[in-house]
């Protein structure tokens, strides 16, 4: 017997693709929308078994909210997470939120579809190695939330922590090295480095990772310290 569902995520197309696919294998999907903020709406006004939450940062504050305002106002719904490779503290919050399930978004539709089936039984629809790590962080939680942050501003020499401030605030190479006296060539090899070491393709994913670890609110001080 196929699950009663919606869809939701943060990407209309991810939503709509998903169902799509679930479709095809018999399950009802009762509507696919975006974002996630409004998920909890959707699930009130159409009472689904199964609400399939994707979401591209666990990690971000607020990002389970309507996970426990689904749990308070349709207890009877279960909550399934779709989401990269979380930090177990990540996971905790999805689980601390009442989600029943995490399912990593590279999975394949089949391993979605158990955790949906899973999940409508009552059953917790989670790795055991994801699980494990939420549980550890749910008793010991770390006492640092930022931790991560932190660990990325250390990977960052003075003058990179201050381009990645200026990156933030939207400067290009031009006005990045004019603000710092350097060459444009100086300012644009700072900027590679940076990316290079917090792993990430572009300056706007930067500046995104910057401000979900709290790594923008570190390097501000910092970079002033620095001039």
């Amino acid at each position: 017997m196929g699950v009663r569902l919606v869809v939701v995520d943060d990407h209309r197309l991810h939503a709509e693709a998903l169902a799509s696919a679930l479709k095809l294998r018999g399950h009802r999907v009762l509507a696919a929308a975006a974002p996630v903020a409004g998920a909890a709406e959707l699930v009130v006004s159409r009472a689904p078994e199964v609400c399939l939450l994707g979401t591209a940062a666990p990690d971000g504050p607020g990002v389970f909210d309507p996970v426990a305002r689904i749990k308070r106002e349709r207890p009877q719904v279960a909550v399934v997470v779709l989401g990269p490779v979380p930090s177990p503290r990540g996971i905790a919050a999805a689980f601390a939120a009442g989600a029943s399930g995490y399912v990593r978004h590279d999975e394949r539709i089949e391993g979605v579809e158990r955790a949906l089936v899973k999940a409508r039984a009552g059953e917790a629809a989670v790795a055991p190695q994801l699980l494990q790590g939420a549980f550890a962080e749910l008793l010991h939680p770390s006492e640092q939330p930022d931790d991560e942050g932190q660990r990325l501003l250390r990977l960052l020499t003075r003058r990179e922590v201050e381009v990645l401030v200026r990156v933030a605030e939207g400067e290009d190479t031009r006005l990045i090295a004019r603000g710092m006296g350097i060459a444009p060539s100086t300012a644009r090899t700072h900027v590679q480095r940076v990316l290079m070491k917090l792993e990430v393709g572009s300056r706007l994913e930067a500046a995104a990772l910057a401000a979900r670890t709290g790594l923008l609110d570190r390097a501000v001080p910092r970079a002033r310290g620095a001039s």
